[in-house]
């Protein structure tokens, strides 16, 4: 496999296939292909789809495999942001709801509860998380610009609530507490924060999908 990922603020991902070769994505993820690519749908078994479900994906995934030649597929973004390619063999990645857009069939998606009832609550993303696991290359989606950190091992990063796009599984997360009440009720950053913790990776987004929707909702005209 091979891909190419093109266009900003809404990319698309160029998947080029060898004759037989699959790629996997989500309920209605596919933009354009060519007429050689043929689809087949599943849930992957009960398991599965209760998992993908609770993880903000849709229960059926799509197959899509280059038949008789080379093939291409386009996977597009949703919202203005990025595509970043995720290596899932190099290990586990933790990524926010609905940030999977597509992947080698290798790959597998469930989900990651938040052990913490305070993390699940507060931090934004709630008890549950996508968890990417097994072989191969996925493709998830950044709300806006992504910033990456390498995290050493007891090295922190402080992040505003929904700015954490992913994370490798060797991270930990937890909630912090905001000090000061003025600060809590005047600073305009809520009353909590989320810390992650290395040794490991993480992918911070510049414009989670809530501030652009209350950023376009403040310029609507009031009726």
């Amino acid at each position: 496999m091979r891909y190419e990922i093109k266009g900003e603020p809404m990319p698309v991902v160029l998947v080029y296939l060898d004759p037989n070769e699959a790629v996997m994505c989500q309920k209605g993820g596919m933009a354009w292909m060519t007429p050689n690519m043929k689809m087949s749908t599943s849930t992957g078994g009960f398991g599965k789809a209760i998992g993908k479900m609770f993880s903000g994906e849709s229960m059926f995934q799509n197959t899509y495999v280059s038949e008789g030649g080379p093939g291409m597929i386009a996977f597009a973004s949703n919202v203005p942001g990025s595509i970043i390619p995720l290596d899932i063999s190099k290990g586990d990645m933790i990524v926010q709801k609905r940030g999977y857009l597509a992947s080698q069939p290798s790959v597998e998606l469930s989900i990651a509860f938040q052990k913490k009832f305070s993390t699940g609550f507060f931090g934004g993303e709630g008890f549950i998380m996508q968890r990417l696991h097994g072989q191969g290359i996925a493709f998830i989606e950044i709300d806006g610009y992504v910033v990456e950190y390498d995290l050493q091992a007891g090295q922190q990063m402080v992040i505003d609530t929904g700015y954490l796009a992913a994370m490798t599984g060797t991270c930990t997360m937890e909630i912090a507490s905001v000090k000061g009440i003025g600060n809590k009720l005047f600073g305009g950053e809520g009353f909590f924060n989320t810390v992650v913790t290395g040794p490991g990776k993480i992918y911070i987004q510049t414009m989670p999908i809530n501030q652009l929707a209350g950023a376009i909702g403040g310029l609507l005209p009031r009726v």
